[in-house]
């Protein structure tokens, strides 16, 4: 859906152009000319005196929405274990399904991944969907597109959960696409509409500056990408049970257009997997310059945690990108969640409030992170360090 402006009934009075929020009008020629940085708010169509701009009326359903029902969790597993990820997805879903009055099943691919049922119907999964080959052993574009959308096609569900990881923003476009729907991409939280009973996707737009509510009404399934740590993982139900489908694969060799050479495992991924990490050390702007969180690693490699960073850190090129924490970086929620010279912006705070345990250590007494802290520590961190990393020291040694 598109602006559209009928240049024969133009007068060029240009009052579009002021009118525009984002500056996505100009005037070539005396007509008033739509730009790429058009976002279809209607602004300009209110303030037209001759309405020269119109909105195509939405498009008509492109599929009968009633023949699709259910909501999936895409599970994504790495050589074996349930990534987190999909576990909370689980827990979201099935407030979802409960509120739609629909099952709720997950969606595992994978070589000998099987016994991962067991772990699903736990976490709340009715059904689960099983798609198992040697072709599926390391994750490829190819093979878990084709797989998705055959299941797609086949069972017809409603609503679509995926993690909004490497993997989970590779795969869902491309599935989106070959099955003609949306996909609302880094979503940090769910809803139903009460109006429309469709899924509310929440997500950051303008660059974190507001946040924006999708819906998608005429199209199926209703899809997008969660980032991890968005949610609370369930607790696990061991007397559940359901219903395991299995389904045959129908993806070929020569349907993969990519080999498999190597799994490589960079020295760092330990530092900056934090997603999946139980304690987090963070450092902002307060550390002072890139040499200083020397200090920030060496208190995380001694917690066997991660270290992370906020986005003035990151934009100053202290850290990269992969390390930052926040609305337009990483969601975490670690047991314990150290911040080092960050004075609390409310987009990092977005980042990391979810953490069980959250210790700032700041010089400012009146950083806005000490409303949140559970322990605050005054000081310059470069001084509290050291004598932090001395004592955990101290502490694990008499263990």
């Amino acid at each position: 859906m598109a602006v559209i402006v009928d240049k024969e009934q133009c007068i060029g009075c240009s009052a579009c152009v002021g009118a525009c929020p984002f500056g996505a009008i100009v005037m070539e020629d005396d007509k008033a000319v739509i730009t790429d940085a058009c976002t279809v708010c209607g602004a300009c169509i209110d303030v037209c005196p001759v309405t020269a701009i119109t909105r195509p009326a939405a498009a008509e359903p492109a599929a009968d929405t009633g023949d699709y029902q259910g909501v999936w969790v895409y599970i994504e597993q790495f050589q074996g274990k349930v990534r987190n990820v999909g576990l909370e997805l689980l827990g979201e879903g099935r407030k979802l399904a409960g509120a739609m009055g629909q099952e709720l099943a997950a969606v595992v691919i994978g070589e000998g991944v099987e016994p991962l049922a067991r772990e699903l119907f736990a976490s709340g999964a009715d059904k689960v969907y099983l798609l198992e080959g040697a072709e599926y052993k390391h994750y490829s574009t190819d093979a878990y597109t084709i797989a998705l959308t055959d299941l797609i096609t086949a069972y017809k569900p409603s609503v679509i959960l995926m993690g909004a990881t490497n993997d989970g923003r590779d795969l869902g476009p491309r599935v989106a696409c070959r099955v003609g729907t949306g996909l609302t991409a880094d979503c940090t939280s769910l809803g139903i509409d009460e109006e429309t009973g469709l899924v509310a996707w929440t997500r950051p737009a303008f660059g974190g500056n507001i946040m924006a509510t999708i819906l998608c009404p005429n199209h199926r399934p209703q899809m997008g990408t969660v980032r991890p740590n968005v949610f609370k993982r369930p607790v696990p139900d061991t007397s559940r049970s359901g219903e395991l489908v299995r389904v045959a694969s129908k993806v070929k060799a020569e349907d993969i257009r990519t080999k498999f050479i190597e799994l490589l495992t960079l020295s760092e991924t330990a530092s900056c997997n934090l997603d999946e990490a139980q304690f987090i050390v963070s450092g902002g702007r307060g550390m002072g310059k890139p040499e200083n969180f020397a200090l920030i690693e060496e208190l995380a490699n001694v917690l066997g945690g991660a270290v992370g960073a906020s986005r003035a850190a990151v934009d100053a090129g202290w850290k990269p990108a992969i390390h930052q924490v926040g609305q337009t970086g990483k969601t975490v929620a670690p047991k314990v969640y150290i911040a080092c010279g960050i004075s609390g912006a409310i987009q990092h705070l977005a980042g990391m409030s979810t953490s069980d345990i959250i210790i700032a250590i700041n010089k400012d007494a009146d950083a806005p992170i000490f409303k949140f802290a559970d322990f605050g520590i005054v000081g310059d961190a470069l001084d509290v360090l050291p004598v932090l990393i001395e004592e955990i020291k101290k502490l694990k040694q008499a263990c």
